[in-house]
């Protein structure tokens, strides 16, 4: 405003003056960001390529703005349109053809091989020994990959830190996950199976069968599991935070293609309209969950045993322990690793789940011992 009102006042005067100034100056920042541009996205990989291949690795080359993003895409939808064969357990090639044959053709060399994810890339090990050293190694080399333009809409919890970041956030949350906590969320694992289960039984037509699609059931299953041992009594609203990243995740996968394009993800595209609207809804649920929580604890309130009561506890142990209210975790740093519990617990599981059914339908001598294992540990009592 202050600006706008200096150029009215002498714009009569001296017009053309600040005109070509204001021309002159945008231009120079114009020009500036173009030069960023082009070092991120085609000087920078062009000199990675070069110094990666100069060490004797193989791959594909870079090509401009989406690297293999576009090949890797089209091959995925290839394998997909053909059906597996039945007894076929050979789904490397079909879940990432592109690598998959990428990381075999190079293997024959005995080198790591490269593939680009957009202007940035990706190195490939598979040699054990190799493997243990990057997993291993404690100096800092081997960085995270970022995106700037999806980091406020991707979880920013355990999985994205480094550094003393991510040992403080470790520490932390390290009690949710010990082996005692888990333990008392068994109840819950149980009682979801046997919710799903006594629904199952009770479709059972007149003829003593019934078909059932079972990935969509089981991902529900992992939902209810997921909102209850996160949240215990504000499962509803956990189950609503479920259903919407789920439909974030599947935005932003769909944009995965474009987001190295400059400026494309601020755009306001009805995608990038509804992702962030979605996440406003995300956050904005988790805030007032975790608020009220914290209220209730600071009240008396005994901690509960779901992971936001157990992280939560943690945090104001390891709080209170550094005397600074600033070595904890913010209400931010919670919500991210709220986030990120469903992120990665969500999918994951009920895939794995989908799998083993499949392959117990596959092999029925497979059942019969698995079945017979089950028993003779638990009987017909709950397992415990």
């Amino acid at each position: 405003m202050v600006l706008g009102g200096w150029l009215l006042m002498w714009a009569p005067a001296s017009s053309p003056t600040i005109l070509v100034a204001f021309g002159l100056l945008f231009g120079l920042v114009l020009a500036w960001q173009a030069g960023l541009q082009l070092h991120r996205l085609w000087w920078r990989p062009r000199r990675l390529e070069k110094a990666l291949r100069a060490r004797g690795l193989r791959g594909s080359r870079y090509r401009f703005l989406t690297g293999d993003l576009a090949e890797e895409s089209r091959r995925r939808k290839e394998a997909w349109a053909r059906p597996l064969p039945l007894r076929c357990h050979d789904i490397a090639p079909r879940i990432e053809p592109f690598l998959h044959d990428a990381v075999v053709r190079d293997e024959q060399h005995g080198k790591p091989c490269i593939t680009w994810l957009g202007p940035t890339p990706e190195v490939h090990v598979t040699d054990p020994e190799l493997a243990k050293v990057v997993m291993s190694n404690k100096f800092g080399h081997f960085e995270k990959i970022r995106f700037q333009a999806l980091s406020k809409l991707l979880p920013q919890g355990l999985s994205y830190h480094e550094g003393e970041k991510w040992a403080k956030h470790r520490r932390i949350l390290n009690p949710a996950f010990q082996l005692e906590k888990l333990k008392l969320m068994l109840p819950v694992f149980s009682a979801c199976c046997e919710e799903l289960i006594s629904r199952w039984m009770g479709a059972i037509g007149s003829d003593g069968s019934y078909e059932v699609d079972c990935w969509p059931e089981l991902k529900s299953l992992t939902g209810d599991v997921i909102s209850r041992t996160a949240f215990g009594s504000s499962y509803l609203e956990g189950r609503r935070i479920f259903e919407l990243q789920g439909e974030l995740f599947e935005r932003v996968m769909k944009s995965v293609e474009k987001i190295f394009i400059p400026g494309y993800m601020y755009l306001p595209t009805e995608n990038n309209r509804k992702m962030h609207q979605i996440n406003k809804e995300i956050e904005s649920i988790l805030r007032g969950m975790t608020g009220k929580r914290m209220q209730a604890m600071k009240e008396g309130e005994s901690t509960k045993d779901d992971l936001l009561g157990i992280l939560l506890e943690s945090n104001m142990r390891h709080t209170e322990e550094n005397g600074q209210s600033s070595q904890g975790l913010t209400i931010k740093d919670i919500m991210e690793e709220c986030k990120l519990f469903y992120f990665a617990g969500a999918d994951t599981t009920s895939v794995l789940l989908t799998w083993t059914m499949l392959l117990l339908s596959m092999h029925p001598e497979w059942q019969d011992r698995a079945r017979k294992e089950i028993l003779g540990l638990f009987g017909k009592n709950k397992p415990e």
